[in-house]
């Protein structure tokens, strides 16, 4: 598939990985990374599994945004993304992921069908396909 590109994020990690530093070249993001405590970590920074479950959020909302066009009422609508990180069946390391879809002014038929919209759509959702275990849910509060 060839991506017609617009746009191009470019970031920077130093240190250990999970522990050290991560910033964007053009300066908006800079941080300190660190594990969580619940993986031996400190806590006292931002892991990899906050940052996707953050950008996925923003991602889906905008592509749920995009897809309901006049058709459905976003009025304020929200995404929640967790992100979780643990052994897979090989011995390995995996992710999973849940999205909650809340959409106060929608019908609970047409909200789902909104999400399903979306989760079609949304680049997060459709790099992750068949990769990590999804969970999408809707809510009206």
């Amino acid at each position: 598939m060839a991506v017609d590109v617009k746009y191009t994020a470019e970031a920077l990690a130093t240190g250990g990985g999970r522990e050290g530093q991560a910033k964007t070249k053009d300066g908006a993001l800079d941080f300190t990374l660190a594990p969580p405590k619940e993986m031996g970590g400190s806590g006292e920074g931002v892991n990899p599994e906050q940052l996707f479950a953050a950008g996925w959020s923003a991602c889906f909302l905008g592509a749920m945004k995009k897809v309901a066009g006049d058709d459905y009422d976003t009025t304020d609508a929200s995404i929640g993304v967790k992100v979780s990180i643990g052994g897979d069946d090989d011995g390995g390391v995996a992710l999973a992921a849940e999205i909650e879809v809340v959409l106060p002014h929608l019908e609970q038929a047409a909200a789902e069908e909104l999400a399903e919209k979306a989760h079609a759509f949304c680049p997060y959702s459709k790099a992750t396909r068949g990769n990590i275990d999804v969970k999408v849910s809707v809510d009206q509060d």
